[in-house]
C-alpha cells in the first residue's frame, strides 16, 4: 500500500498551485543514508522520528537506508496512520496524558507494538489503573531530563527509581527502559559543543539505566537522540537506539548548527511573484507565514535567514531572503542591504523556492508535497496532520 499518487506525465511546477511544498528526493535519500551510515558504523540502530514529515513514503525511503528499527512519533494520530500503513513498532515519545489513554489502548488492541513515555509517579499510577481496568498492559519508557531543556526526570534523582518500581510492580504497565532528547543541542554552535552535549546525553541516560538495573529493575531500552547529537556522538556504548527526525530533511536551523548545509535541505516552498515594490526594494509573493510558518528559529543564530532563504525554481541559491511575511504575502529582499533587486530577473508570475527555517513547522502547513527528482517533478506524496 502506498500514499503516492504518481502522475509524471502531467505534473509540472508551472501549473502547480502555489504556495506548494516541494520535496527533493535526491537530497532526502542522501540525508537518510548519511546518518544511517554513521550510526551503523558505531554499531547502533536508528528509530527514525516521523514528526518532521508525517509522510509514509518518506518514512519508507528513510527505512530503506538501513540500520533502522521501528519509528518514533509525536502524536497518536501519527501512530494510527503509520500503523495502518505497515509500521508496527512505534514509540510515542511525548509524555502521555489521561485523555490519550484510550487512543493508545485501541492501537495496542489492534496489534501495534506501541510504547509510551511519562515522567512522574502520578502519571505512572494513573496509567497503571487505566490499564488494569481495561485489561491491557502499556509498555512504558521513563523520560529523562539530561540537559535541562524540557520535560523528564533527573537521571540522578529519587523519582527515577520510584517511577521504575511502580511500572515494574503494578499491573497494567510494563517498564521498558529510559529515553531522553537533548533539545539543548539546538543551541550549540561548534563541533566541540555538539560533541560535549552528545556525550552528556549518552552518559546520563546510560547511568540512569544502570541505576534501574542496580535496583533490580529491568531496563532493556536505552534511547537517546536529536539530529545534532546523533551526528556528533562518537561512541554508542550502552545505548540501544538513537532517535532523530529532521536529519532526513534538514532546515536552516540545522545548517546554522553545522550538521548540514543549505544545499542539503530537502524541503522548499514554491511561491509565485505577485508584485514589485521597487521603492522598497521588495519582491512580493503569494507565500507568507501560512506557507512557511511563523518560525524565526534562525533569528538568534549566527545567520538570520528571516523567514527563509530563496532559490530559483531549479533549486539554485539566490542572494535573496524572505525578510517579512503576512498571512498570504511574502516579502523578499536582498540578503545584503546595499544590493538592488534586478526586477527583470523576477517578472510577475515567475516562481521562486524558499528554504524553511524549521522543516517540521513548514511541512505542517500542507497535506501533500510535490516530489522532485533530478530537477523534475515526478509525483505527489501525501502526509497527515492532527493529534
Amino acid at each position: 500500500m502506498t500514499n503516492s499518487e504518481n502522475t509524471p506525465n502531467v505534473i509540472s511546477l508551472t501549473n502547480t498551485t502555489t504556495p506548494a511544498l516541494l520535496l527533493d528526493r535526491d537530497r532526502l535519500e542522501a540525508n537518510a543514508q548519511r546518518l544511517a551510515r554513521r550510526v551503523g558504523m558505531l554499531g547502533g540502530v536508528l528509530r527514525p522520528h516521523v514528526k518532521t514529515h508525517k509522510c509514509v513514503d518518506i518514512a519508507r525511503v528513510v527505512q530503506s537506508a538501513g540500520h533502522t528499527r521501528g519509528i518514533t512519533v509525536s502524536t497518536l494520530r501519527e501512530a494510527e496512520h503509520f500503523f495502518d500503513n505497515g509500521f508496527g513498532d512505534i514509540f510515542y515519545a511525548v509524555g502521555i496524558s489521561p485523555n490519550k489513554f484510550d487512543q493508545a489502548r485501541r492501537l495496542i488492541a489492534k496489534g501495534c507494538v506501541l510504547s509510551v513515555t511519562l515522567d512522574s509517579p502520578e502519571m505512572a499510577q494513573q496509567l497503571a489503573t487505566y490499564g488494569t481496568n481495561a485489561g491491557i498492559t502499556f509498555p512504558t519508557i521513563i523520560e529523562l531530563d539530561t540537559d535541562g531543556h524540557r520535560s523528564g526526570v533527573d537521571p540522578e534523582g529519587d523519582a527515577l527509581l520510584e517511577i521504575g518500581r511502580l511500572l515494574h510492580e503494578l499491573d497494567g504497565v510494563e517498564l521498558r527502559g529510559v529515553m531522553t532528547h537533548a533539545g539543548e543541542s539546538y543551541h550549540c554552535d561548534s563541533a566541540e559543543a555538539l560533541l560535549a552535549m552528545a556525550r552528556l546525553e549518552r552518559d546520563r541516560t546510560v547511568a540512569a539505566a544502570k541505576r534501574l538495573r542496580e535496583a533490580s529493575l529491568p531496563c532493556p531500552i536505552v534511547s537517546i537522540g536529536s539530529t545534532p547529537t546523533a551526528f556528533a556522538i562518537d561512541d554508542l556504548g550502552g545505548v540501544t537506539e538513537v532517535r532523530a527526525g529532521v536529519y532526513a530533511i534538514f532546515d536552516l536551523v540545522m545548517a546554522n548548527i553545522g550538521v548540514c548545509t543549505p544545499d542539503d535541505i530537502a524541503f522548499s516552498v514554491l511561491v509565485t511573484v505577485t508584485g514589485h515594490q521597487r521603492s522598497k526594494n521588495w519582491i512580493i509573493t503569494d507565500g507568507g507565514w501560512m506557507a512557511l510558518s511563523r518560525d524565526r528559529g534562525t533569528a538568534s543564530q549566527r545567520v538570520d535567514y528571516g523567514y527563509g532563504a530563496v532559490m530559483d525554481v531549479r533549486g539554485n541559491r539566490l542572494p535573496l531572503l524572505m525578510t517579512g511575511a503576512n498571512q498570504e504575502h511574502g516579502i523578499i529582499s536582498p540578503a545584503t542591504a546595499d544590493e538592488r533587486i534586478d526586477y527583470s530577473a523576477y517578472p510577475l508570475g515567475s516562481q521562486l523556492r524558499v528554504l524553511p527555517n524549521h522543516a517540521c513547522a513548514t511541512a505542517a502547513q500542507y497535506d501533500t508535497m510535490t516530489v522532485i527528482e533530478q530537477g523534475t517533478p515526478t509525483g505527489v506524496w501525501k502526509k497527515i496532520s492532527g493529534w
